[in-house]
């Protein structure tokens, strides 16, 4: 009995092993993403040397950006976001640039007059200016106002990205309603189930709500997703890929001390130095659809 039970034991066994599954190949890069490497690869030095505070790559992963797309992308530059996705969504993709209404500028206080009339024209002028930088093969560009937005442009976009540009939307709401004007427009321009990718400097819970207003940079998470849900979107996902816990403000600080901005430690070379090592905004990354 004993030699039948062992013999059955070393079967049962051997049979095991083979049944074992052979491990996994790891997944071959989609197109969408060797792409997305290619371009990231290709920016200059400067703008590499911050994927590290604002992971461009996961970021747009994260969102389901991909080539062919059409997207809008609110306060658009001639670096950065805009020029990663003017190259990224190539020749079959379009990028529309979302700029602030001309009426928000004066009330900053610290815009002069000569840049304020800029913004004017700047629906014109920057799908101009971007024709130097979007590449033989990017995307076609084009921008409206806030609050102008063509009606030819309604239900056109796959995305609309706002990284970094509610809080001042949300610091002059109650002096112009120019946070719900904007994602009124955000929701005409979108498909339907069309989706808003949002990055917005995040205060913690336990801050004055009168302090997190935008005026300071830091909005609260629940603020932002409360808001978009008045403004017709479902809140889907959300990522970790941008938080930064060394960024832990008091109700005396602005977002601007950190870098790049860097405003509060001009002449205080030590504590300059110490904001660098904090690095960039603590940021919420929340993924919204359109219903």
């Amino acid at each position: 009995m004993r030699k039948v039970f062992c013999t059955l034991f070393v079967a049962l066994a051997l049979a095991g092993c083979e049944r074992a599954p052979e491990p996994a190949a790891a997944a071959e890069p989609t197109a969408a993403a060797s792409r997305l490497d290619a371009v990231l690869a290709a920016q200059p030095e400067d703008a590499q040397a911050r994927y590290m505070h604002r992971n461009p790559k996961e970021t747009l992963e994260f969102f389901g950006i991909e080539p062919g797309m059409t997207v809008v992308e609110a306060l658009p530059g001639g670096e950065w976001y805009s020029k990663i996705l003017a190259q990224y969504l190539g020749a079959d993709g379009r990028l529309i640039g979302a700029n602030y209404a001309h009426s928000i500028w004066p009330k900053f206080g610290f815009f002069d007059d000569a840049f304020i009339e800029t913004m004017r024209t700047w629906a014109t002028d920057w799908p101009q200016s971007a024709d130097e930088w979007r590449g033989e093969n990017g995307a076609a560009v084009a921008a409206f106002d806030f609050g102008s937005m063509p009606d030819g442009l309604e239900g056109q976009a796959d995305a609309v990205l706002l990284i970094r540009a509610l809080h001042n939307l949300a610091r002059f709401e109650s002096d112009g309603g120019y946070l719900t004007t904007a994602l009124a427009d955000v929701h005409r321009v979108l498909k339907p189930g069309g989706i808003v990718g949002v990055v917005q400097h995040e205060a913690r819970p336990d801050m004055p709500d009168a302090w997190a207003n935008g005026a300071r940079g830091y909005l609260k998470r629940q603020f932002v997703i409360d808001r978009m849900a008045e403004a017709g979107f479902e809140f889907v996902d959300a990522s970790e890929i941008n938080q930064n816990p060394n960024d832990q403000p008091t109700t005396d600080d602005i977002v601007w001390r950190l870098s790049p901005t860097l405003a509060t430690s001009r002449d205080d070379p030590e504590l300059r130095e110490r904001l660098q090592a904090t690095g960039e905004s603590n940021r919420m990354t929340l993924l919204f659809r359109k219903r």
